[in-house]
């Protein structure tokens, strides 16, 4: 309790402070730790945050496919975000993209920003009325960066982490780098909210920069990275759904059917997989199973029953009356 009334205490005196000086505090306090990487296998490029403040994932990542990734965090100046990925796209490089913005910011020096390319350039800036704990580490092809840290553990920690879950997929890897920032003590104020951003680093003519391959966020959690890890195991189920679901429409069952298993794999518990992957079975030489499943699912609830129905009638798949009847039975 007395800690966290002197941190509010602290808060209060630095707004009238910075009031008082006129300092442009543009958007949030998103004091926070974060990392910006890039896979040269994949040519992804991600972003991942967390804070003790409301929906961080609103301010801090700014990605965009074939362009960079920007985080903008402390007391957030939003033009680093706007105007450096503008002239990221421009090809200019992080650096000076970072100082056009800087030349032109009066409270340059209570931000911290990193900017990286699609190359995996990047380029760091704690200024120098970042609350301590702040520091930044610019390693290759990533930058982590924390500032009103619990101690000076937290940058170290996430580097360790970064490099040594090399193996992991990108999203994966970020994540980790998450955890063991809280692991190490993370904000002094706690946990409330996170986000993480993926993007493809290249594109061509038929790639759309605005999608992104992975955008989770929790805005508002007592455990966020525990949230975001369930999220993106859940994200990871559904890529294997889609990528069932287009075999699935190309009459390809017994591929549907083998993503639908690797997606009950990561969510076991799911209904909907549960469901597919019934479906997928009843067109393959496990049709008996498949059927004896499919009625457990109905039986749960006879909507799934009614859409089934409705999938024949499309032609989405081709069951016989007496699959259907076999349902009934």
């Amino acid at each position: 309790m007395k800690k966290n009334l002197c941190i509010l205490l602290f808060s209060v005196l630095f707004l009238q402070n910075s009031v008082a000086q006129k300092i442009p505090l543009q958007d949030d306090f998103a004091h926070t730790y974060s990392i910006v990487a890039y896979d040269e296998k994949t040519g992804e490029l991600a972003v991942g945050v967390q804070s003790h403040w409301f929906a961080v994932g609103k301010v801090v990542p700014w990605v965009k496919a074939g362009v960079g990734a920007i985080v903008s965090q402390s007391f957030v100046n939003i033009d680093y975000g706007i105007y450096g990925l503008q002239y990221l796209e421009e090809g200019v490089h992080p650096k000076e993209a970072f100082t056009e913005v800087f030349n032109k910011d009066e409270g340059a020096a209570y931000r911290q920003v990193a900017i990286m390319n699609t190359s995996g350039e990047v380029f760091a800036y704690t200024g120098e009325q970042c609350i301590v704990e702040a520091s930044h580490y610019e390693g290759k092809n990533f930058s982590v960066q924390a500032n009103m840290m619990a101690n000076n553990r937290v940058v170290p920690s996430m580097v360790e982490a970064y490099q040594r879950n090399a193996k992991l997929p990108l999203a994966e890897r970020v994540l980790a780098s998450l955890k063991a920032a809280q692991d190490a003590g993370g904000d002094i104020r706690g946990m409330q909210s996170a986000a993480l951003v993926v993007v493809d680093g290249k594109i061509d003519e038929n790639t759309n920069p605005n999608v992104k391959k992975i955008d989770l966020r929790v805005d508002d959690a007592a455990y966020p990275l525990a949230e975001l890890e369930r999220l993106l195991i859940v994200h990871r189920a559904y890529e294997f759904m889609n990528e069932a679901d287009v075999a699935l429409e190309k009459k390809n069952f017994s591929k549907a059917l083998q993503l639908y298993v690797e997606a009950e794999k990561l969510q076991p518990e799911n209904i909907e997989i549960q469901f597919w992957k019934a479906l997928a079975m009843m067109q393959s030489s496990k049709k008996d199973k498949g059927i004896r499943d499919m009625k457990k699912i109905i039986s749960q609830h006879n909507n799934w029953q009614h859409l089934l129905y409705r999938l024949v009638e499309a032609e989405v798949v081709p069951l016989s009356k007496a699959d259907l009847k076999a349902l009934e039975q």
